[in-house]
């Protein structure tokens, strides 16, 4: 079986396109976790300044599993886009955070 390419957009249209019908607001979240080593080599960089390319890449890899769960939501209601994504972040416990994607899932005229 193939599957449906979602399309994502956090404007509140798809260019070219007009929206037949709104479905809903869908969401995607991540809850993460700091890892003990990350927290040692990002202590030692705070010191010195810069990025911390491991938690740069952590919270990438979060936004990206958010999006997903984001799609895999829209598509259970056969949506063909999602309009208005946006991200919101916020603390669940000492060192956990959420992710949270979220946006309103459409039906797009042919």
């Amino acid at each position: 079986m193939m599957r449906k390419k979602m399309i994502y957009t956090n404007t509140p249209d798809v260019p070219g396109r007009e929206i037949a019908e709104i479905l809903g607001v869908v969401t995607g979240n991540v809850v993460q976790s700091k890892h003990v080593g990350r927290d040692i080599m990002a202590g030692f960089k705070s010191l010195i300044g810069g990025e911390i390319i491991s938690y740069t890449e952590m919270l990438t890899e979060a936004r990206q599993k958010a999006i997903s769960r984001l799609v895999e939501e829209a598509l259970k209601f056969d949506a063909d886009a999602v309009v208005n994504l946006r991200f919101t972040t916020s603390s669940i416990m000492s060192g956990c955070s959420e992710i949270l994607a979220y946006g309103t899932a459409v039906k797009l005229k042919p």
